[in-house]
């Protein structure tokens, strides 16, 4: 990690990763769909997660230890975010759909060569909330990997007020998780289709959320 950033933000990523064990915990996990790292393409043990970044705290949880490269900006914010998902397993590639995008994209691709699920929030990381920004689609069509959307919710939960609302479920709530369909984006695509694939994976996106409110609901 970087020595630009203050003393404080180490301290702190130790903190908050002790904060997600402790409270991650104390959560029910239920899981609507199959194991998304089943579905990737013969041989390459991946896919593409999407998440909202107001969810990624939980699905964060619910997916410590599994390895997947994550896109972390360069914000300070990134940075923290950064610190705490290696500390639960990730392994993190510093870019955004930004700044840094280009240099992010690249180690994200080093990765799924080298058979690694790949994560993306890819409303992140200042918004518009739940809007896909191209870099999602472009690593789909580069690796020929599945994008396989998911929603997050739980029974109760404490909401920042962020730009995206963060989420944050409370002790002892039910967390869902939710997974849709793997989308397969084609290899090479013309940039006038790129806004038809990012409809796509939005709405897909969209629709895992509603599937994860409903299980909360229907569980609670």
């Amino acid at each position: 990690m970087s020595g630009r950033y203050p003393w404080w933000v180490r301290l702190a990523a130790v903190v908050a990763w002790a904060a997600v064990m402790t409270l991650g915990a104390t959560w029910r996990v239920r899981r609507i769909g199959p194991d998304p790292r089943r579905t990737g393409r013969p041989g390459s043990g991946g896919c593409i997660f999407a998440v909202w970044h107001a969810q990624q705290l939980s699905l964060a949880y619910t997916h410590r230890h599994g390895a997947i490269a994550v896109l972390s900006s360069h914000h300070r914010d990134g940075e923290l975010m950064s610190r705490v998902l290696v500390r639960l397993g990730f392994i993190s590639a510093r870019g955004s759909s930004t700044r840094g995008a280009e240099g992010g994209l690249r180690e994200m691709l080093r990765y799924a060569r080298r058979g690694h699920s790949l994560a993306m929030t890819p409303d992140g990381p200042r918004g518009p909330a739940e809007r896909v920004k191209p870099g999602t689609v472009y690593l789909a069509s580069r690796t020929g990997l599945p994008v396989v959307p998911v929603g997050g919710a739980a029974t109760r939960a404490w909401r920042l007020r962020s730009w995206d609302r963060f989420t944050v479920p409370r002790p002892f709530s039910r967390v869902v998780v939710a997974y849709g369909d793997p989308i397969l984006v084609p290899a090479a695509i013309e940039d006038s289709e790129m806004e038809i694939w990012r409809d796509r994976i939005e709405a897909s996106i969209r629709e895992a959320n509603l599937r994860a409110d409903a299980g909360a609901e229907a569980r609670g």
